[in-house]
């Protein structure tokens, strides 16, 4: 058997040290550790180490700072906080739980009633190996759910925390088999089988006068109770078998008698094939996330009023990026986690614009766009990872029959972002390349934390493993190494991993016959954004397919490239022979365009070519632009140069934009953005204190219990008067002087009192500086501050 670490709470006598405290030593008595009736006294026994331990795990004790170690009992065994505390007990301690509670144990009621650990073996023995009772014992003595050594007590509220019914695990019920309630469920009437539909769906319990032994046995409830699909608890009260409730609702059965945690069936990868998957997995992802950037830069959604994407504006963005709807919407509220995505009021604002606000990329998604592809892959998986939504749920139906709408608050779940750490979490800890399938870690993680167990429903984890594959984290089923440092490691972890499973950027394309150019693997950044300019994607994978056209080279010359750079570009980069009929599409498309040119008069346009600007003039073109002649070879508009540029394109001509200097500029439009003052703040989560800080607060707890124990002579409280004030400096000056000890009441800046023993060393500037008398550090006390100061009697 492994050793301990509850020897390190507790090996005490009845004999106390100096400041009080109970002497730690060997256990005194038959009781083996009973004398510590109470959980007060077994906190003081403990040693600084355990206490922080303690409060690591159980942060809600220590806000605010406790006066005593009376106080910090009495909050540990509150109904509210044995509840928080119980969340992450597995089925094992819930069963220790449960024993203890079955017989008694409760510290502090006058009957002291321990539960010594042989006889806890003796009852969980049969069905768990001594060393895994002793390690449950140990996880629920650090949490101070139970106390003691050899003699053990539980805290009253622990019944209240039970996942099931007292006794469900300690006693062996005659229960069903999986495929005895599959049977039985294909017998049962249609009113029976609605009454266990109910019981399954809104909670195992129900009261009905039917439960009695002496109702009458053709009422759908005595008949499910002879069937054994309930079970009788009283006269009024039944409840659903678990595993009924789990084949009703569609989830693998789970035995709760089981105090063996469940192996699940695994199958291996090799690390390399589920990095490459995953890296592949990612190309796409950032596309699409930029696709719908783009899309809604260019036509940004308006906000709904209760809030959220509109169904019709999701299906929009699907349509227009080519994505399924489900996926639209796991990737906007991705990115609307992320920052790059936001409602506020877009700048330039959008059309017919009425003051009312958008879903537009902030102004951040420009350098997000920018960045490395490991980087960006980061910003997106750890946004996802730290999600408290369920983009999963869009599309649902909700009580009133509506559909559940993206970014909408009825997606918020405080529980997803712990509930996607704990199923990532479960692949993490085998080996790598290791798939675990969703029935399988729905067993595991209903067996670990059953309080959580119905949140892990299949189809949610079935969920959240869909999500982690189209985020990139997993690949063929497996946690990728990326994975796994986004998960225990830290951001830059994750981006070398990743960085390292991505293909190298190529810096080659091939161009063949028919104007497709494809790209063999990610593009260098450059080239990448050159061939997105020239050309238009018609696939994408490992390796993607261009295809050049006449409106795609026109968009290059628009953005000022000249034909020579285009032809130098094909010719530098293509490793196959650039095919005549692509020279002679750039030729064609540079002869014909920018011989007409526009600019700002509020808009003008030019043509070297009196004839080419007299046919503008005679089309219909000309009339809804308001154009004027005012030369053979110039014409003026009131429209804005974006307007004229457009209408003429859709015309069949090819203008270009120019410069106060004649130069060609690019005017395509950027889009919509949100700026950064009107973006929403990101959701504010406390940060827990560090180990230092916890060492502290209990410093602050030993010396506020100390302070309570000792023995106080005269005495000065100050009610802010000027003369109890004075009393109140006069004495601590007299300990500075005569170097004796005192008792102060001292309340913080938040308005917490606490008592202390410290030994004045000075007074100056309102401050009191005093030492401590166990560490010898130097604190100071504001005067005004210090409620009540006493000497102490030596």
């Amino acid at each position: 058997m492994s050793e301990r670490r509850s020897l390190d709470w507790m090996t005490t006598t009845d004999t106390r040290t100096d400041d009080g405290r109970p002497r730690r030593g060997d256990d005194s008595g038959g009781a083996g550790g009973a004398e510590f009736g109470t959980l007060a006294e077994w906190l003081s026994a403990a040693d600084d180490e355990a206490l922080v331990r303690l409060l690591s795990l159980r942060t809600d004790l220590a806000v605010p700072l406790p006066a005593s170690m009376t106080v910090l009992a009495a909050r540990a065994e509150q109904r509210a906080s044995v509840l928080r505390a119980a969340d992450d007990l597995n089925t094992l301690e819930f069963a220790v739980l449960e024993a203890l509670a079955a017989a008694g144990a409760y510290g502090g009621s006058g009957q002291d009633r321990p539960l010594e650990r042989r006889r806890l073996h003796e009852i969980l023995g049969d069905r768990v190996g001594a060393e895994a009772i002793d390690t449950a014992i140990d996880r629920l003595l650090e949490r101070a759910l139970i106390w003691g050594r050899d003699a053990l007590f539980v805290v009253a509220a622990a019944q209240d925390a039970l996942p099931w019914r007292l006794g469900a695990t300690t006693e062996l019920p005659d229960t069903l088999t999986e495929p005895e309630i599959t049977a039985a469920l294909d017998e049962i009437a249609d009113n029976e089988r609605a009454l266990l539909d109910t019981l399954a769906t809104t909670g195992p319990r129900g009261r009905t006068r039917d439960a009695a032994p002496d109702a009458d046995p053709q009422r759908p409830v005595p008949r499910l109770l002879a069937r054994r699909l309930l079970i009788r608890i009283d006269d009024e009260t039944v409840e659903l078998p678990p595993a009924v409730g789990q084949l009703l609702r569609g989830e693998p059965v789970t035995d709760p008698y089981a105090l063996a945690p469940p192996h699940p069936e695994t199958r291996e990868h090799p690390v390399t094939e589920v990095n490459a998957a995953a890296a592949g997995e990612v190309g796409e992802l950032l596309r699409h996330c930029g696709d719908i950037l783009d899309v809604l830069a260019h036509g940004p959604a308006p906000v709904l009023r209760a809030g959220g994407l509109g169904v019709r504006e999701l299906r929009r963005i699907a349509k227009q990026t080519g994505l399924e709807e489900d996926r639209a919407g796991l990737l906007v509220e991705v990115l609307a986690a992320a920052r790059l995505l936001d409602q506020g009021i877009p700048d330039p604002p959008a059309d017919n614009d009425t003051g009312e606000q958008y879903w537009a990329p902030t102004v951040s998604s420009d350098g997000w766009l920018g960045g490395p592809t490991a980087r960006q892959w980061v910003v997106a998986a750890h946004a996802w990872l730290e999600l408290d939504r369920l983009p999963w749920l869009i599309g649902r139906r909700d009580a009133a029959d509506k559909p559940l709408a993206a970014l909408s608050v009825e997606l918020r779940n405080g529980h997803a972002a712990p509930d996607r750490r704990a199923v990532l979490g479960l692949l993490a800890e085998f080996p790598p390349g290791t798939v675990v399938e969703a029935p399988d870690v729905v067993c595991v993680l209903a067996w670990r934390i059953p309080r959580r167990r119905r949140r892990f429903t299949l189809d949610s984890v079935r969920r959240t493993l869909s999500e982690a594959t189209a985020m990139g984290l997993l690949g063929r089923g497996a946690l990728t190494s990326a994975g796994r440092a986004l998960l225990h490691g830290t951001p830059a972890d994750a981006e070398a991993e990743m960085d390292a499973a991505l293909p190298e950027p190529v810096d080659h394309i091939l161009v063949q016959a028919d104007l497709t150019v494809i790209a063999p693997g990610p593009l260098v950044t450059e080239l990448r954004e050159r061939m997105a300019l020239i050309a238009d994607i018609e696939s994408a994978g490992a390796a993607t397919v261009y295809r050049v056209g006449e409106g795609s080279v026109r968009r290059a010359l628009d953005a000022g490239m000249s034909a020579a750079e285009l032809h130098h570009l094909f010719a530098v980069h293509s490793r196959t022979p650039v095919p005549q009929s692509l020279t002679y599409l750039i030729d064609d498309a540079a002869r014909r365009h920018g011989r007409l040119r526009a600019g700002m008069a509020q808009s003008f346009i030019r043509s070297e070519d009196p004839a080419l600007l007299a046919e503008v003039l005679a089309a219909s073109v000309s009339e809804s632009l308001a154009l004027r002649a005012v030369a053979p070879t110039v014409a003026i508009s009131q429209a804005p140069l974006g307007e004229v540029l457009e209408r003429l394109r859709a015309a069949g001509f090819s203008p270009a934009g120019e410069d106060a200097s004649g130069t060609i500029v690019d005017l395509r439009p950027r889009g919509s953005r949100i700026s950064a003052r009107t973006a929403g703040r990101t959701t504010w989560r406390p940060t827990p204190p560090d180990a230092d800080q916890l060492r502290n607060l209990v410093g602050e707890l030993r010396a506020a219990e100390k302070a309570a124990r000792t023995r106080s002579g005269r005495q000065v409280r100050s009610d802010g008067t000027r003369t109890t004030t004075e009393a109140a400096l006069n004495l601590l000056q007299l300990a500075v002087r005569v170097r004796r000890a005192v008792h102060i009441e001292y309340v913080d800046a938040q308005g917490v009192a606490t008592e202390r023993i410290t030994e004045p060393v000075r007074i100056a500037g309102g401050q009191l500086e005093a030492a401590d008398p166990d560490s010898g550090a130097i604190r100071h006390y504001a005067l005004h501050r210090i409620a009540s100061v006493a000497l102490v009697e030596v």
